[in-house]
C-alpha cells in the first residue's frame, strides 16, 4: 500500500509543478515571444506544441490522446503487477504525472505550453522532463538497479 501512496504522491506533485510552471509562463510571457536566461545557451519562451514530442504527430489529437491512453494503461497494468518491485513507484509516478499534465493542456487547450528552450534543442516543459526522467528510472529499476536496497516495496 505504500508504494500506491507514494506514486499517487509523485503524480500529484509533477502535475502541480508542470502546470503552476505552465501558468506562470502564459501569464508573464505573450505566446511566441522568450526572455534570455544564458545568452545563446538558454531561453524561457511561451510556445504551443499541438504535437507530441519535438512536435511530432502535430494535428493528431485522437491518434496522440489514443496512443498516450494505451501507453497509460498499460504502465498502470505493469505497476499493479509489480507493485511490490522496490523503487518502481517513483517511475512510474513521474511517467503517469508528466503525460497527464501535458493531456491535461491538450484537454484544454488544444496544444502543449513548452517553455524551457535550450537553443541547440526543441522547447519542453515540466512534464516532459519528468517522462524522460521516468523511462530512465525506469529502466534503471527494471535492470535490477533499485534491488540493493531491503525493504518491502520501497
Amino acid at each position: 500500500m505504500a508504494s500506491w501512496r507514494r506514486l499517487l504522491i509523485v503524480v500529484g506533485l509533477v502535475m502541480v509543478a508542470d502546470q503552476l510552471t505552465k501558468s506562470i509562463i502564459r501569464s508573464s510571457i505573450l505566446p511566441g515571444d522568450r526572455r534570455t536566461v544564458l545568452a545563446g545557451i538558454l531561453d524561457i519562451t511561451n510556445a504551443n506544441n499541438k504535437g507530441v514530442a519535438f512536435g511530432a504527430l502535430a494535428g493528431g489529437g485522437a491518434i496522440v490522446a489514443a496512443l498516450t491512453g494505451l501507453a497509460l494503461g498499460a504502465l498502470v497494468v505493469y505497476f499493479v503487477l509489480r507493485a511490490r518491485t522496490p523503487h518502481l513507484w517513483l517511475p512510474v509516478g513521474l511517467l503517469l504525472g508528466g503525460a497527464l499534465g501535458n493531456l491535461a493542456d491538450r484537454a484544454r487547450m488544444g496544444s502543449v505550453t513548452d517553455f524551457i528552450d535550450p537553443r541547440l534543442w526543441p522547447a519542453f516543459n515540466v512534464a516532459d522532463m519528468c517522462v524522460v526522467f521516468g523511462v530512465l528510472i525506469l529502466l534503471w529499476v527494471i535492470e535490477g538497479g533499485g534491488s540493493a536496497s531491503a525493504g518491502s516495496g520501497g
